[in-house]
């Protein structure tokens, strides 16, 4: 058995690596690589010997299915998700809707079954992460805005791909009915509050109180530990292994430790995600492709149309431009790896027809192959819809999104107010019930078999109810900040009455879980009777050092959740008086590039010091005067608060701006060696121009193994190793 497993896992993995390098060679995405490998070892493939036990196989592919959705979760955080803001929720939603329909009706179209219709709708509802950021990056349009607003819907389908996993699930076992499917997504959203909640407030803290001894052996065993021992609570909960492992890369996302995290599992990812395509390319039978070729191009033309509509008019609702809005939904064109994790579910369960999975790969590479196609095509398409849009249509489109991008700072107040209050509402009367669930189920039993009848009942009330008492004051707390009261009775909003409305509705709460836990113990007309008075009293007479408690606990846990972006920003990083460290990552544009630190005056001109400088995977701890600053380091600075405010944008310049070269090749951070037919030769930095004439920003000259003093009479000469910050293609020209 064990031979055979081995066995299996070298022939794909051989197929897999000399397909891959042909699909690097011909500028192809690796993942169509892997699929094409599958192909070649399944049985479908009879030239080439197919694998011993094809079902050792489905082993590494629910393994990979793990690591796969672990990665993704340390790219999605529920940080990113709550900064995408309504745009992408909402396209995210009208694009999941309208795909999700147009799916079921394709589906009955071509005589599936009813939950055969279902999983198609929600398998061609799916764009590919991977996929459209291979595309992005390939012509060079990642910094471009609409790109930002495609990332922000990814994020969130990402999210809705897990929950659509749980309804699907529930409807492939039969649990149709409504209150099945509210009660299955109550207790999926439920789970997924209490696994933030205590992953957000422990983990970071306790990475922090080891992290002297994570090198990257330790740091890979103990991610991937954390990784499996929540994919095994999900189990134990009632959901699948893919969803711990997402919801634990999800909380790791928002840690210092996401890049390293990234980093070292990157290679697990790498081998067993390969394993999962390969397991998707085995499944593809070509009689089933030939046979069904008109529903796959059927599907693959709906999948483009519609995403193209669904997703600009998302964009539209949300209040971004036309040229945003055709351009992103252009960029969605395709479906990708959750589509095939969507029908491996639908196999596992047994409710799926064979013949979709084919077909829906079939659609997918479709679609892979198209979706570079179609974002070049959104700029034309985009200046012939503006050329014949009707004028008063056109000027309503802007007027609407140009209503939704400003907001008047009483409105965002109270978004701010709202927001908070629902938040904290949501997040502590989810704490309350788990502590109310923990007690009764496991608390209340061993307590009443200590101390049977009236005092083990009052003892296990007194105690719940102790518990309880931190989270049922910050329930009960105010959630607006007198600063902001004070401002909205400046701008006369009339805000006494929403105001009034909510803490009442808090308070009322609050009472609910008193008299929900005096009542459990004592009766429902005692609960009500002693829950009222004793819930009074108590926010009454509540001690300050249990508010200040209380306080200590949310800043830590608001602390944890912003840990990535505190350390970019130092506002949490205090070191003396008004000292802080913050970290940023040198941009393309920064002035300081290729300088060495002694002639660069960042310390005197604006009164920070540079402590350390991360490059790759190394760190350079207080470096010395004669390192030098490059694209993509990540830099460690300490100063003031104004200090940091001021160098910041400079350090940072250019990571986040366009490439509008129009060559639709990305820029990148090279070198290149002169040689003897050189045009540069000669030439010295001043009257070579090669920022102005190519689009190239010389970072740094190596000479030998010293690197020579860049002045504008600094002439090139033979052998000079260039680095420099622009189009390779270009620099070609030039060596």
């Amino acid at each position: 058995m064990i031979e055979s497993l081995i066995m299996d896992l070298a022939y794909i993995l051989v197929l897999g690596a000399i397909v891959s390098l042909l699909f690097k060679w011909i500028k192809q995405p690796v993942v169509l690589g892997y699929i094409v490998a599958g192909f070649l070892a399944s049985p479908n493939f009879e030239p080439l010997p197919s694998l011993a036990h094809a079902d050792n196989i489905d082993f590494w592919a629910e393994i990979g299915i793990v690591v796969l959705l672990f990665s993704l979760g340390l790219e999605f955080s529920f940080k990113k998700l709550l900064s995408c803001g309504s745009s992408a929720i909402v396209t995210c939603l009208v694009c999941i809707i309208g795909m999700m329909m147009t799916g079921f009706s394709i589906g009955h179209l071509l005589g599936f079954s009813h939950i055969n219709s279902i999983f198609l709708g929600g398998m061609i509802s799916m764009s590919s992460t991977t996929i459209i950021l291979k595309a992005l990056t390939d012509l060079g349009l990642r910094h471009k805005r609409f790109a930002s607003q495609v990332f922000g819907v990814l994020i969130v389908e990402d999210l809705f791909a897990v929950l659509m996993m749980v309804i699907l699930s529930s409807v492939a076992v039969g649990n149709v009915e409504g209150g099945e499917m509210v009660y299955a997504v109550a207790k999926l959203c439920f789970f997924l509050i209490i696994w933030f909640l205590v992953g957000t407030y422990l983990l970071p803290s306790f990475l922090n109180g080891v992290r002297k001894f994570l090198n990257e052996e330790t740091l890979l065993v103990l991610s991937m530990a954390l990784c499996l021992g929540m994919a095994v609570c999900a189990v134990e909960c009632g959901f699948s292994l893919a969803l711990g492992a997402f919801v634990m890369g999800s909380i790791l996302a928002g840690t210092n430790y996401a890049e390293r995290i990234e980093h070292v599992v990157a290679p697990v990812k790498n081998l067993f995600g390969a394993v999962f395509f390969i397991s998707v390319g085995m499944m593809v039978n070509p009689q089933v492709i030939m046979e069904y070729w008109q529903p796959i191009l059927l599907l693959s033309a709906a999948v483009v149309v519609g995403m193209i509509l669904f997703g600009t008019a998302g964009m539209l609702l949300s209040g971004q431009t036309l040229e945003v809005a055709i351009q992103s939904g252009f960029t969605l064109t395709q479906i990708g790896e959750f589509s095939f994790i969507i029908a491996s579910l639908g196999m596992s369960l047994g409710v799926l027809d064979p013949t979709i999975y084919p077909i829906v790969v079939a659609v997918s590479v479709i679609t892979t192959f198209t979706t570079p196609i179609f974002i070049k095509c959104a700029d034309p398409v985009y200046r012939i819809v503006e050329r014949h849009l009707p004028r008063r249509l056109r000027w309503l489109v802007d007027r609407y999104s140009e209503s939704a991008s400003n907001t008047s700072e009483v409105r965002a107040l109270w978004t701010s107010v709202l927001k908070r209050y629902a938040w904290r509402v949501v997040l502590y009367s989810v704490v309350l019930v788990a502590i109310a669930l923990i007690f009764r189920m496991y608390v209340h039993p061993i307590i009443c078999d200590l101390l049977p009848g009236f005092w083990g009942r009052l003892v296990c009330c007194v105690v719940t109810l102790a518990v309880m008492s931190p989270f049922l004051l910050g329930l009960s707390a105010p959630t607006s900040k007198k600063f902001e009261r004070a401002r909205l009775i400046e701008a006369n909003a009339r805000f006494d009455a929403p105001l009034l409305c909510m803490t009442v509705f808090r308070l009322l709460i609050c009472m609910g879980f008193v008299i929900y836990v005096i009542g459990l113990h004592f009766g429902l007309g005692f609960g009500v009777l002693f829950g009222i008075t004793g819930f009074i009293l108590w926010v009454i007479f509540a001690s300050r050092s249990l508010r200040h408690r209380l306080i200590h606990i949310e800043n830590k846990f608001l602390n944890n959740l912003n840990e990535r972006e505190l350390r970019r920003t130092g506002a949490n990083n205090n070191l003396v008086s008004d000292m802080h460290m913050a970290f940023g990552t040198v941009g393309y544009d920064c002035p300081f590039i290729g300088d060495r630190l002694c002639i660069s005056n960042v310390g005197s001109t604006y009164g920070v010091n540079v402590a350390s400088i991360m490059r790759g995977g190394r760190v350079i701890p207080v470096p010395g005067p004669d390192e030098r600053l490059f694209p993509g380091d990540v830099v460690g600075i300490i100063g003031t608060e104004e200090s940091i405010i001021k160098v910041m944008p400079l350090i940072e310049a250019g990571t986040e701006e366009s490439n509008d070269s129009g060559s639709g090749e990305d820029v990148g951070f090279k070198s290149m060696q002169l040689s003897e037919n050189s045009p540069l030769l000669g030439k010295t930095l001043s009257s070579a121009n090669l920022r102005g004439k190519h689009h190239l920003l010389v970072v740094a000259i190596q000479r030998g193994r010293d690197f020579v003093e860049l002045t504008p009479t600094q002439r090139f000469a033979l052998g000079d190793v260039v680095w420099y910050v622009g189009q390779p293609s270009v620099a070609k020209t030039l060596i």
